[in-house]
């Protein structure tokens, strides 16, 4: 029977880029993969069909000498110099060496659906991966450090097997594609490529009965709760790790990391800047003008009176030392940093506006900035007159 046309089997046009012929091979192989037509007996012929068609394809020299001389440039009819030489030295291209089409997308394409189906033994004895978790605290449990119980969802090593994959525990067998050795070689002319085994994932081994809790991935998914000390200090952004409590590894692998990121939520009363603190107090005018004291609260729980001196004006800062948050690393702590504000008073009486207006007549020079600010406006003025 004659051989169907490449292009005709990928489904793609002559003109087709490389990027639009391997997309058509993937979605070739995905619907003819063996494992997805194991009630299909010609799914295996149309699979290699597929892998041979894209092997010729995907390489431009190949692809060259196949657009000029047809499947004559690969099955001899040229002679083996004239096929080397159509496809540019690289050597003619047989019937049974589809593996290197194959196993240089395998893991891109089949990795995640071998690992669903835990047949067959595809899957890698691998490192589970590491889990983000973030976890929002107030800033007085930054200050004071916490211990918190978070529920984490992930994998955890399969009970039923012991995390091996394997049924009541049973051994896992020599890969019979590779004997052992984790990779297979091609020929391609005079070249000869190694590549990983397709059928053990560069293992060696496989696992002929899978146990059907995991289906052989070795774990399963579980929601686990974990105790986590936050330690003082801590700020948004701070990264925890803790070791091996990530997701668990395939087939008795080592499981990953657990990272938690640390997010500290917005304080009513204090704002945060590294280990310092500041506090916004509003003042009266009396109070400003007069002085006197104000207390204010402190992160601990305390109080802390503040003695205000006459005067005072908006934006004055006074600093409370050590009353700030502690450091991550170190035994130091911040200050504590109050920040008047001289507060406008709103919804006055007749009486208090009468009184205003009695101090502003009387006012000589209690207001140096307003005066000072004014002064220079008027030789600004003069001198643009000038």
């Amino acid at each position: 029977m004659a051989k169907r046309d490449f292009y005709e089997v990928l489904g793609v046009g002559r003109g087709a880029s490389a990027d639009e012929i391997k997309k058509a091979y993937r979605q070739k192989a995905k619907e003819l993969h063996p494992d997805r037509n194991k009630d299909n007996p010609g799914a295996e012929a149309a699979f290699k069909e597929v892998n041979e068609a894209y092997d010729a394809l995907k390489d431009p020299d190949k692809k060259a000498a196949y657009d000029r001389f047809g499947h004559a440039a690969f099955d001899g009819g040229m002679g083996a110099a004239g096929a080397r030489g159509a496809a540019g030295g690289r050597g003619a291209y047989g019937n049974g060496d589809f593996a290197s089409a194959f196993s240089d997308v395998f893991d891109d394409l089949f990795g995640d659906f071998m690992r669903g189906q835990g047949g067959g033994g595809r899957q890698r004895a691998a490192r589970g991966s590491d889990l983000r978790y973030n976890l929002r605290v107030s800033l007085e449990e930054s200050f004071r450090g916490v211990q918190k119980t978070i529920s984490v969802p992930t994998s955890v090593a399969c009970a039923a097997c012991s995390g091996t994959g394997a049924e009541g525990g049973a051994e896992p067998v020599t890969c019979p594609t590779c004997n052992g050795m984790g990779k297979v070689r091609a020929q391609q002319g005079f070249f000869t490529v190694e590549r990983t085994c397709p059928t053990c994932s560069g293992l060696g081994q496989i696992i002929k009965n899978p146990c059907k809790v995991c289906q052989g991935a070795g774990r399963v998914e579980k929601d686990r709760s974990l105790s986590v000390n936050i330690p003082a200090g801590v700020e948004t952004g701070t990264r925890i790790r803790l070791a091996g409590e990530g997701e668990a590894g395939l087939r008795g692998g080592p499981a990953g990391d657990l990272y938690i990121f640390i997010e500290v939520a917005e304080h009513p009363i204090f704002q945060r800047d590294g280990v310092n603190l500041f506090c916004r107090v509003p003042l009266s005018i009396a109070t400003a003008a007069l002085g006197g004291e104000v207390e204010v609260p402190t992160i601990d729980g305390g109080r802390s009176r503040v003695k205000v001196p006459p005067g005072a004006q908006s934006g004055k800062q006074m600093r409370l030392r050590g009353k700030g948050m502690p450091a991550l690393r170190g035994a130091m702590s911040g200050d504590m940093f109050i920040e008047l504000a001289v507060e406008t008073p709103v919804n006055l009486t007749p009486r208090q506006k009468e009184l205003l207006r009695e101090f502003e007549k009387i006012d000589a020079d209690n207001n140096p900035e307003s005066s000072s600010f004014f002064r220079k406006v008027k030789s600004f003025w003069d001198g643009m007159k000038g």
